[in-house]
């Protein structure tokens, strides 16, 4: 009877070590992603930036209006800046629910980028 008390200490022990070895793999795995994604980052910040440079894409992007572009280019710099958070907080938790609500705030931004790119590229 005795070894059966002290199974659960043990359990929340071990799920204490746990929890904090997981916040250090999220906080890694959101700064490899930081990484990965650093220069579509700096290229997006710039594009939403300057509006000048919307002549740089030929065709059907450089007669989208200029408030649209902006938009658009914002909208994208959004989700790359939130994107390694995204990541490193759904690693570090790893519970279903999370990832649930990470997968779909990850897919209302693309539905987002989409809707603008419909409206004012093509």
């Amino acid at each position: 009877m005795a070894s059966h008390k002290n199974a659960p200490a043990r359990a929340a022990d071990s799920d204490g070590a746990l929890g904090e070895k997981s916040g250090l793999w999220g906080a890694l795995a959101g700064l490899i992603v930081a990484a990965l994604i650093a220069v579509p980052l700096a290229s997006a910040f710039a594009f939403a930036t300057h509006p000048h440079t919307q002549q740089l894409f030929a065709g059907r992007l450089s007669e989208a209006t200029q408030g649209g572009y902006m938009a658009f280019w914002w909208i994208v710099t959004l989700l790359l800046v939130a994107l390694p958070f995204l990541v490193g907080f759904g690693v570090a938790k790893l519970s279903t629910r999370t990832l649930t609500i990470i997968g779909a705030i990850i897919v209302l931004f693309i539905i987002a980028i989409l809707i603008l790119g419909q409206m004012f590229v093509f």
